[in-house]
């Protein structure tokens, strides 16, 4: 196949990222026919495997660099991507070229069975794709984030090293929910039987559920807030001034000194304690990580769009916050790392299943100006006028509605002024969308 080719026969498959699924979407028994049709490539690699409702994506990230700055080949596997597909398949940061991908489309497309001809979904070929790819590359470590809950994800089918949980937050309840604990539950799905469990679960009803899979698998669990924590010291950040946060880790083995950390909040100091007690955990099955790397890994992180400075005067920040955890974590960050001058601006999008009003009501307090807009590469998106009537009473007058988000981010640009901070949120396919047109600009 050609690269079109390639994409058009992946992205024509039903796509659970785009359209919401029902009860029964979700099953393994597919995942295991077209991995065993191509050799079964997952069971030749060594696996960090890692759930969460939010944090999940940080954490593999800063567990992919922490390994990668210690000489390792590493395979990253997340989702969603931001711009481009092959974002969500990379090898030392280096995301899958497309002559791979087209390569290995081909070899999937002449795997699957007739059976699953029609069956197999977007994020299962994905998996499928990213398994072959780091066992051609020949990684050390995979590191693979989970899609969707845990216990039917397509990613489930491995038998990792380590299994990682770094929290538990209501978002898909539809599908995975209306409890702390139900969601627990089929996040701890990826619990293995004998295999160490590094949880950043902090609710006390997620917290008991993940120690009971753990007890009940006979598996080792180290816990945030237990058995290792971390002190946090936020960054100092305005249109003059550059202080990144330090993390001061304490594990049962070692405190570890004050380390720079190159993502920004507290929650991302959870985030990088977790990915240290996993690397503690890999050096008791024997994996060679020195202190260096360690520190190394947490500072030169890249993660986009997680609280991003993409430009200044004005300062402008991108971040995926998409649920009501996350947008908490924005805006106490917001709080605490960034220096208030001029206006905030709050430039927002999201979809119609998320929780926008819950989110609404932690954002919009803390700025002085909200322009609300629709995503253009989501069907799911809600329109500004059905954002509007979300607001919080006190905002309807400080509030734009402009469409679509191209249009209405250079009206917000051509708006600020040099001293004032702009704010993206409430998608990862707003910073999807605005990121490389915010990025062009600045070139």
């Amino acid at each position: 196949m050609t690269y079109e080719e390639a994409i058009q026969f992946w992205f024509g498959r039903v796509n659970y990222e785009q359209k919401l699924p029902q009860a029964g979407d979700f099953k393994l028994d597919r995942m295991r026919q077209l991995l065993a049709r191509l050799g079964d490539p997952h069971q030749h690699l060594r696996i960090v495997h890692i759930a969460g409702s939010k944090g999940k994506g940080s954490t593999s990230a800063l567990l992919a660099a922490i390994l990668q700055q210690q000489g390792y080949r590493i395979g990253l596997f997340t989702s969603p991507h931001l711009v481009n597909v092959e974002e969500r398949i990379q090898v030392d940061q280096q995301p899958i070229e497309r002559q791979e991908l087209a390569e290995l489309l081909h070899a999937i497309r002449v795997a699957i069975p007739p059976a699953l001809e029609r069956e197999l979904t977007f994020f299962e070929i994905g998996t499928a794709l990213g398994m072959l790819h780091f066992l051609r590359r020949r990684v050390d470590f995979a590191v693979v984030e989970v899609g969707l809950g845990g216990r039917f994800d397509s990613t489930n089918v491995c038998d990792p090293l380590v299994s990682i949980i770094t929290s538990i937050s209501f978002d898909h309840t539809q599908m995975l929910g209306d409890t702390l604990g139900k969601i627990a539950y089929e996040k701890a799905g990826i619990i293995k039987p004998g295999r160490p469990t590094i949880s950043g679960v902090r609710n006390p009803e997620a917290r008991q559920v993940i120690e009971t899979a753990c007890r009940e698998r006979g598996c080792p669990l180290r816990q945030l807030g237990a058995d290792f924590d971390c002190a946090h010291e936020p960054a100092v950040i305005d249109a003059e001034r550059e202080r990144w946060p330090t993390v001061r880790i304490t594990t049962s083995r070692r405190a570890w000194p004050a380390m720079t950390l190159g993502l920004i909040g507290e929650h991302q100091a959870r985030n990088a304690a977790v990915a240290v007690a996993a690397a503690e955990q890999l050096i008791e099955l024997g994996v060679a990580i020195g202190d260096q790397a360690v520190a190394e890994g947490l500072a030169r992180v890249v993660w986009p769009a997680r609280l991003e400075i993409v430009s200044r005067r004005p300062l402008v920040l991108l971040d995926c916050a998409h649920n009501v955890a996350s947008a908490q974590a924005l805006a106490q960050s917001l709080d605490t790392s960034f220096q208030r001058s001029g206006k905030r601006i709050l430039l927002f999008a999201g979809n119609r299943d998320k929780d926008l009003a819950g989110m609404l009501a932690v954002l919009a307090p803390g700025f002085d100006r909200i322009v609300l807009t629709s995503l253009q590469n989501s069907s799911r998106s809600a329109t500004p006028q059905q954002l509007a009537a979300l607001l919080p009473d006190d905002k309807q007058a400080h509030c734009v509605e402009c469409s679509p988000s191209a249009v209405a981010w250079r009206r917000v640009r051509q708006e600020a002024t040099p001293s004032d901070l702009i704010c993206i949120a409430g998608s990862v396919f707003l910073a999807g969308e605005l990121r490389p047109l915010i990025l062009a600009e600045r070139a």
